[in-house]
C-alpha cells in the first residue's frame, strides 16, 4: 500500500518540477531575447514610431529601407557606407587573428603541456599576466610604438595588437586540452618514429579538435566585438572596424536609434551562424577539458 501510495507522490512532484523548469527556462528565453527582439522591431519601424509617446512595441508600418540603405549606398561620407566597410574590415581582421593565434597558441599550448623546459611556470605566469593587464595601463606604451612604427591606423597592426592578448587566452585554455590528452599516446607516437610536430598534427589536434574550434570561436568574438584598442589605433576607413562605425551613427543633435539596430542585427548574423555551425564542437569543447587521465 505504501508503494502505491508514494508512486502518484513521486509523480505529482516531478510533474511540479517539470513545470517550473518550463517556466524558468521561458523567462530567461524572454529576458534574453526580448532586447534581440526590440532590436530587430527597431530596425523596421519608422522614426516616427520610434520616438512616439507612448512607446508601441508593434509598428504600423515595417519598412526594410535601412537595410537596403546599408548595402546600397555609395557615399564615403554616408554612415551606412562606413558601416559596411567597416563589416569587411572587421571580419578580415577577426578571422586573421583567428587563424594566426590558433597556430601560435596551438604549438605553444602543446609545448607547455607535455615538454620539459626551464621556467616552465614561470612563463606561463608571465603568459597569464599579460592577458590580465588592463588594456588602459597599456594604451599609451602602444601608441607611442605604433606611432614611431608608422603603424597606425592600419588593419595588419591591429592584428598584432589583437594576438598580443588573444595569443595567451589561446594558450591558457588549449595546454588544458593537451594535458588532458594521455602521454601514452605521445609515447606510441615517439617509438614509431614520430617528431613532436607530426605527433600534434595526426595524434593530439584531432583529438582536441572540438577544443580548438570552441577556442577559436572564442578567439573570433573577442576580435569582432573589441572596440577599446580599435577607437584608439583607426581613423579612416581603411581600418575602421564594425563596433566604431556604429558610434558613428550617433550625431551630434541626433541619435540614429533604427540604424543603431540595423548594424547590431548585421553585426551579430556572422557571429551567430559561427556559432550555429559550430555548436556540436563548443559544446564538447567546453566540458572536454575538464577530464584529466
Amino acid at each position: 500500500m505504501k508503494r502505491n501510495g508514494k508512486g502518484p507522490r513521486m509523480s505529482a512532484r516531478k510533474r511540479r518540477l517539470t513545470l517550473l523548469e518550463m517556466f524558468l527556462g521561458l523567462l530567461l528565453a524572454i529576458v534574453v531575447l526580448a532586447p534581440v527582439a526590440w532590436m530587430f522591431l527597431s530596425s523596421v519601424m519608422l522614426p516616427v514610431d520610434l520616438t512616439a509617446k507612448p512607446l508601441k512595441f508593434i509598428p504600423e508600418t515595417i519598412t526594410f529601407e535601412r537595410y537596403a540603405q546599408i548595402f546600397k549606398s555609395s557615399t564615403t561620407s554616408d554612415p551606412a557606407y562606413v558601416f559596411r566597410v567597416a563589416l569587411k574590415n572587421s571580419f578580415i581582421i577577426a578571422a586573421a587573428v583567428t587563424i594566426l593565434s590558433l597556430i601560435i597558441g596551438t604549438l605553444s599550448a602543446y609545448a607547455f603541456a607535455h615538454v620539459r623546459f626551464r621556467g616552465k611556470n614561470g612563463l606561463m605566469l608571465m603568459i597569464l599576466f599579460t592577458y590580465m593587464l588592463p588594456p588602459a595601463a597599456l594604451i599609451i606604451p602602444l601608441y607611442r610604438i605604433y606611432n614611431k612604427l608608422g603603424w597606425l591606423d592600419k588593419k595588419w597592426p591591429l592584428v598584432i595588437l589583437y594576438l598580443s592578448f588573444i595569443i595567451p587566452f589561446i594558450i591558457w585554455v588549449m595546454q588544458d586540452f593537451f594535458g588532458s590528452i594521455s602521454k601514452s599516446y605521445e609515447e606510441a607516437a615517439q617509438v614509431d618514429g614520430a617528431t613532436r610536430l607530426q605527433t600534434l598534427i595526426y595524434i593530439f589536434l584531432p583529438i582536441a579538435r572540438p577544443g580548438a574550434i570552441a577556442t577559436g570561436i572564442l578567439a573570433f568574438l573577442m576580435s569582432w566585438d573589441e572596440f577599446f584598442y580599435a577607437l584608439i589605433f583607426t581613423s579612416s576607413l581603411t581600418s575602421k572596424t564594425m563596433p566604431i562605425a556604429i558610434e558613428e551613427f550617433n550625431g551630434k543633435f541626433t541619435i540614429d536609434y533604427g540604424m543603431i539596430s540595423v548594424a547590431g542585427i548585421l553585426g551579430s548574423l556572422i557571429p551567430v551562424l559561427i556559432t550555429v555551425i559550430f555548436q556540436k564542437y563548443i559544446v564538447i569543447g567546453m566540458t572536454a577539458g575538464g577530464v584529466k587521465e
